[in-house]
């Protein structure tokens, strides 16, 4: 479509510097009034989005896509309903932008604190689900970022739509359309200018498969907030309800398969290893689930009966896999200590839990283990954006700056010092 797409990207990042200085002077009236034209906007213009998506799954039927992938683009009434909700979640949110705490008055006299600023241009990369093209926009908007959105290829028709929604609605609100830029091609090379601008992009965040956030990391020459892999952990303790226990570890792995935060990893410790097996195991086996079992766990659950296409012995791979599918690890550990060593080793630092009813030790868990998110007596499927209160979510972080866990309204912000003076000089 264009024949320079070097020089076009150019072009597009230098409308969003443009437009991110208007936006992040934008007061919280303005950006919400966006945010209500724009679930307006999506509102009226059900059967064009409707259409547009119909090109995208008739063209992704034809190229083979698998049923989960066709699942994940389609966008209907429910799906728009959806993003209507939240819209309106995010204008009910707090706006972190220009909040000022720690003032304090020096020894000098001058008052120095912290004010919440916005990151300035975020790009945003991110396959199949066209929903996502209204979740990622209508977070930057809230925290005053301006955006550019890279969809995936087999979404362009829907995520075009929803952009001249996204659009009309920033008129309406007399904001400029180029705070939200969803790119009109589908180019791989798009992407590669767009992760090594950092004179327009300031952030690039992935969302998708492994393979796409690892070259994106290895390539960017910008910040990159991400998260690789979800290999998530579950301890249960020796002084762990055990009816507790093994209801969290069933909705730590069955509640969802093909998500970061699904438990992948069970960690049992060897004086109740046998009980929770054999009340468990049943459970997981009756969901279809395949146990991939230390020596010790695998003793415990041959004994059961039959259930040789569900069982077999884990090997040193199963460790550090994220399966996103119906599949466990399961290691009989020693001790808590050993729990943690296994977690420290083969750990993506995404989220883990520990089921305990002792105090000491549930304390000692959350603070030793450096992940993202540590869980005490839940599951790990909590580990999410809307479910810590944070409205919709850009995306995890396993990194330790700037943003950590999941990644809301406050993720895409940052600090700058600001110092109240009246009239002071330095001696």
């Amino acid at each position: 479509m264009f024949m320079d797409i070097t020089e076009y990207m150019r072009g597009v990042g230098k409308k969003a510097r443009a437009a991110a200085r208007q936006i992040s002077i934008a007061g919280t009236e303005q950006k919400n009034d966006a945010l209500k034209a724009i679930a307006t906007q999506l509102d009226c213009r059900r059967d064009e989005l409707v259409a547009a998506n119909k090109i995208d799954t008739e063209n992704a039927v034809s190229a083979g896509l698998d049923s989960a992938l066709l699942d994940r683009l389609l966008l209907d009434g429910k799906t728009i309903d959806g993003m209507i909700e939240g819209l309106r979640q995010i204008v009910s949110l707090p706006d972190p932008c220009g909040e000022i705490t720690d003032l304090s008055r020096r020894p000098s006299g001058i008052e120095v604190g912290k004010m919440r600023v916005p990151l300035g241009v975020v790009g945003i990369i991110y396959e199949s689900r066209p929903n996502v093209t209204i979740d990622a926009a209508s977070l930057c908007l809230k925290s005053g970022n301006a955006t550019v959105l890279r969809g995936g290829k087999e979404a362009f028709h829907s995520n075009q739509a929803i952009a001249s929604c996204i659009h009309s609605g920033l008129v309406d609100a007399n904001l400029p359309v180029d705070a939200v830029q969803v790119l009109q091609t589908t180019d791989r090379q798009a992407v590669s200018e767009l992760i090594t601008m950092p004179q327009y992009i300031d952030v690039v965040v992935p969302r998708g498969g492994k393979g796409l956030i690892e070259r994106i990391s290895s390539e960017a020459t910008v910040a990159v907030i991400k998260h690789l892999d979800g290999i998530c952990h579950v301890y249960v303790d020796d002084r762990a309800d055990l009816e507790k226990a093994a209801a969290i570890a069933l909705n730590a792995k069955t509640h969802r398969y093909g998500v970061c935060n699904a438990m992948e990893t069970l960690l049992l410790h060897e004086s109740i290893a046998k009980p929770l097996l054999s009340s468990l195991a049943p459970l997981y086996w009756d969901k279809g689930v395949e146990l991939r079992a230390c020596e010790q766990s695998f003793a415990i659950l041959s004994a059961l009966g039959p259930q040789a296409s569900l069982l077999c012995r884990a090997n040193d791979g199963d460790w550090d896999t994220e399966y996103l599918a119906p599949i466990l690890s399961i290691k009989v550990v020693e001790d808590m200590a050993e729990a943690m060593e296994h977690i420290e080793l083969h750990s993506s630092r995404h989220t883990e839990a520990i089921v305990s009813e002792d105090y000491s030790r549930v304390r000692h868990f959350l603070a030793a283990v450096d992940s993202a998110s540590v869980v005490a007596n839940a599951s790990t499927r909590f580990a999410d954006g809307f479910e810590f209160g944070l409205g919709a979510e850009i995306g995890i972080s396993t990194d330790k700056i700037h943003a950590r866990g999941p990644v809301g309204l406050e993720g895409l912000t940052s600090q700058k010092w600001i110092v109240y003076g009246e009239g002071h000089i330095r001696g």
